[in-house]
């Protein structure tokens, strides 16, 4: 279905780096994956504070929930609103947990004393930016590498621990079970420098776009 060659350098160096992944390149419509670079946002306070809206609940129930937050808010909160005396309250009506709330006030705490610049990670290297994010409550190593993946377009990240890609490297390499966490690192390691964009085509798969070989 794509060329390859016609897509990117980098498509090209992927697709000749492994077989398994050159036929999900061959055989998933780039639109797909254009999907999910252009979601992102270039609002870095705001993408972490979506990535804790959306953890653990599906694609849909975050974007809801996070339009909620927005409307409660007319517009994305601030760090001054989230730390209002009123945050909880108000982030709880638009569907938080209490303990999501609580980790996106503190995000919002972090940036006015200063503990987060979340505009100065641009610059940071990938594993300061996942030191800087896991010391704050509520942000895991798996939000920290999507938010490199998704929000700084970095092009080497790969996530062990998502059960997505898990299940995609299953369903390209024809795998009884997807692998574990550190299998599927050790295997991603021939991607590299192309991580993140063997990701969205190991996530495309799971979801279902893998196309039948024509004839």
């Amino acid at each position: 279905m794509s060329d390859a060659a016609d897509l990117s350098p980098a498509h090209a160096e992927l697709h000749a780096s492994d077989p398994a992944i050159a036929v999900l390149i061959e055989r998933i419509d780039y639109a797909v994956i254009t999907d999910r670079v252009d979601a992102r946002t270039d609002d870095r306070f705001e993408a972490l504070c979506r990535i804790i809206a959306g953890q653990q609940v599906s694609t849909a129930a975050a974007r809801t929930i996070w339009g909620r937050v927005v409307d409660a808010h007319d517009g994305v909160p601030t760090p001054e609103q989230l730390t209002a005396p009123d945050a909880t309250e108000t982030l709880r009506a638009a569907g938080l947990s209490g303990r999501k709330a609580s980790y996106m006030i503190g995000i919002g705490e972090a940036v006015l004393s200063g503990e987060l610049e979340p505009d100065g990670l641009d610059a940071a290297s990938d594993d300061e930016v996942i030191e800087t994010l896991i010391a704050l409550r509520g942000l895991g190593r798996w939000s920290a590498e999507m938010f490199l993946m998704f929000d700084l377009g970095r092009p080497d990240v790969f996530s062990g621990g998502d059960l997505g890609l898990r299940r995609g490297i299953q369903i390209a390499y024809e795998m009884e079970e997807p692998p574990t966490p550190q299998e599927a690192e050790v295997i991603a390691e021939r991607w590299s420098p192309n991580r993140t964009l063997a990701s969205f085509y190991l996530w495309a798969a799971a979801g279902g776009a893998l196309v039948e070989a024509e004839d």
